[in-house]
């Protein structure tokens, strides 16, 4: 339920900032008119993703315990802990220059003069951000079933996901309608660590069904078995491995590669970037931001 809470939460709050800002701008150049084409291609771009989800999963359970089950839940593993890394590091490196950056993208689309630009900039916009909540919630269905069975079909992986996505709504709703303000920063870094501590995991269950395949000898030696006080496929045990990558019979390359990974991202995340060296002109005054830009300078 945690993990696909955070996911949500995360994705959410970013899918909601993306299109506050597309309405805010249309509605400060007079063009509300397309208010309708942006509702469009976030709803064009929702049915894709659940469509394009429900099909791989229903194809992957089809060989439910076959080894190229294994292959692919392996896949989906490294590729989701390689997208939560890479949007958790895009995130912070390009925050404050997203609101400009969709400016610049519905100018070009309203000078184009066709509804379909405007459709087609919310659609990959929110498309983008989907299709890399349903590869995080594949792994996560697929982690914790390989915990258990029953786990893997939990209703509380769903309720975790909406009460994410509700409250990613209300913070997004709060922020843009009410004027209520949160330090983006210190949200986004707590998330961040959160979703680079799941990639670890995920990471650790990926060098697990590698071992199990055979494609990697090396680091089998297990380091202590826990599983009398504490099984992976306890409820307890499989929340602790779902957000820390808790297994029972760790081995040393599982523990290598979790550690360093951890270690390396959360280092690497904290350290500011290095700022580019430009400086605004003194004389040069400050332009306005709006509620989206004020809000997007935060994080």
């Amino acid at each position: 339920m945690i993990p696909s809470f955070v996911i949500f939460l995360r994705e959410g709050f970013e899918a909601s900032l993306i299109i506050s800002i597309l309405l805010s701008y249309l509605n400060r150049t007079g063009q509300r008119r397309h208010f309708r084409d942006v509702f469009v291609g976030v709803g064009a771009a929702l049915l894709l993703i659940s469509a394009v989800g429900v099909v791989i999963y229903l194809t992957v359970s089809s060989f439910v315990g076959s080894r190229g089950q294994l292959i692919f839940e392996t896949a989906t593993f490294v590729l989701a802990a390689t997208s939560l890394t890479y949007m958790t590091f895009w995130m912070r490196n390009h925050s404050r220059g997203l609101s400009r950056n969709l400016e610049t993208k519905s100018s070009e689309a309203l000078s184009n003069g066709s509804r379909f630009a405007i459709v087609s900039l919310s659609f990959l916009s929110i498309a983008r951000e989907g299709l890399e909540t349903m590869i995080f919630m594949l792994a996560i269905i697929f982690a914790s079933r390989s915990q258990s069975p029953v786990a893997g079909h939990s209703p509380w992986i769903l309720v975790g996901a909406i009460l994410g996505l509700v409250v990613a709504l209300a913070i997004a709703y709060a922020m843009f309608k009410l004027g209520t303000r949160i330090n983006l920063k210190r949200f986004f870094l707590i998330l961040a660590i959160a979703l680079l501590i799941f990639a670890a995991g995920l990471l650790a269950d990926a060098v697990e069904n590698l071992q199990k395949l055979g494609w990697i000898t090396a680091g089998n030696q297990a380091l202590w078995h826990s599983g009398s006080a504490l099984a992976e496929n306890s409820s307890f045990g499989d929340v602790l491995h779902m957000l820390f990558g808790y297994a029972q019979s760790p081995t040393v390359l599982q523990a290598i590669v979790w550690v360093g990974f951890l270690a390396t991202t959360v280092t690497l995340f904290i350290r500011k970037p290095r700022a580019k060296a430009t400086a605004p002109k003194a004389d040069t005054p400050a332009p306005t931001a709006t509620a989206p830009e004020a809000v997007s300078a935060k994080a």
